[in-house]
C-alpha cells in the first residue's frame, strides 16, 4: 500500500475505535457511581477517607471514571483494529491465527485491570498503616484517583505484550531465538513490574501479580517457537521442491537441431 492509503486506513481505524470508545464512556456513565464506590472502598476499609478539594472535582473525576470505563468496555474494538492495522498483509490462514489472539486480548486486558485492582487494597494498607494513630488520613480525589487509573490501564496494557509478541512473530519481525536470547532482561521487567505494583515488601502479592506475567510470556515464547519451527519446515520443503524441478529441468534431453 502507498503511504497514503496507510493514512486513510489508519484514520478510519481510529475513527472506529473513538466511536466505540465513545459509546463505551457513555455505558461507563451509568456505573460511575457503582464503581466509584468499589475504587474508593479499599481506602475506607482501612480508616481513611476520599475527599474532593474543587466544586468541579465531582465533575471531573465523573468523566474520568467514565472514561476509563470506555476504555475497557470498547476493549475488544481498539484492540482489533490496532492488530488490523498493524498485520494486513497475512495469508488468510495466518490471518485466522491473528484473529483469535486479537480475541484473546481484549479478555487479557480485562484480566490485567483485575488483577492491578486486586492488588489496590494491599497497597492501600501498607501506606495507611504508616499514618501515625492521632491521625487521620485524607486522600484527594485529584491524586488518589488518577493513581488508581494509570496502575488499571498499566497493567492491562502489560497483559497484552503477549498478544503483541505473537503478532510480531507471525509477519517476520520478531523470533523465537532473539525472545529466548534476551529472557532474562523480561523476566528482571516483569519482576519490576509487580515489585513496583506491590510496595512494602509484600512478597505474596509481588508472586502472584508476576505469576500471570510470567505464565503469558511463556506461552507467548512457546507459540512463537512452533510458529518458527513450522515456516522453517514449510521454507525448507519449498526450496526442496525448487531444488527437485531444477534437476529435472536440466536432466531432460535437449531438442536435436534442425538440419
Amino acid at each position: 500500500m502507498a503511504l497514503k492509503a496507510h493514512l486513510v486506513e489508519a484514520r478510519n481505524r481510529l475513527f472506529v475505535a473513538l466511536i466505540a470508545l465513545v459509546l463505551g464512556t457513555v455505558g461507563g456513565f451509568f456505573l460511575y457511581d457503582d464503581v466509584l464506590k468499589l475504587i474508593i472502598e479499599p481506602v475506607r476499609q482501612y480508616g481513611g477517607e476520599v475527599t474532593f478539594t474543587s466544586v468541579m472535582g465531582p465533575f471531573d473525576i465523573m468523566l474520568k471514571t467514565s472514561l476509563l470505563l470506555g476504555l475497557i468496555f470498547s476493549a475488544p474494538v481498539w484492540i482489533y483494529q490496532l492488530w488490523a492495522f498493524i498485520v494486513p498483509g497475512l495469508k488468510k490462514k495466518e490471518r485466522n491465527t491473528a484473529l483469535a489472539f486479537a480475541a484473546a486480548a481484549a479478555p487479557l486486558f480485562i484480566l490485567g485491570v483485575g488483577m492491578a485492582y486486586w492488588v489496590l487494597p494491599h497497597a492501600l494498607k501498607f501506606f495507611i498503616s504508616l499514618s501515625p494513630d492521632t491521625a487521620k488520613t485524607l486522600l484527594s480525589t485529584d491524586n488518589y484517583l488518577p493513581f488508581v487509573f494509570r496502575l488499571l490501564i498499566a497493567f492491562g496494557l502489560a497483559m497484552l505484550a503477549p498478544v503483541l509478541m505473537v503478532g510480531l512473530n507471525l509477519i517476520g519481525v520478531l523470533k523465537a531465538k532473539l525472545i529466548m536470547k534476551h529472557w532474562r532482561i523480561t523476566v528482571f521487567l516483569i519482576a519490576l513490574v509487580a515489585a513496583m505494583a506491590a510496595p512494602g515488601g509484600d512478597a505474596i502479592t509481588m508472586f502472584a501479580l508476576a505469576g500471570p506475567l510470567f505464565i503469558t510470556f511463556a506461552t507467548a515464547t512457546l507459540i512463537c517457537h512452533f510458529n518458527d519451527r513450522k515456516r522453517e519446515k514449510k521454507n525448507a520443503a519449498m526450496e526442496s521442491a525448487n531444488a527437485a524441478s531444477a534437476n529435472e529441468a536440466s536432466t531432460l534431453p535437449e531438442a536435436p537441431d534442425l538440419p
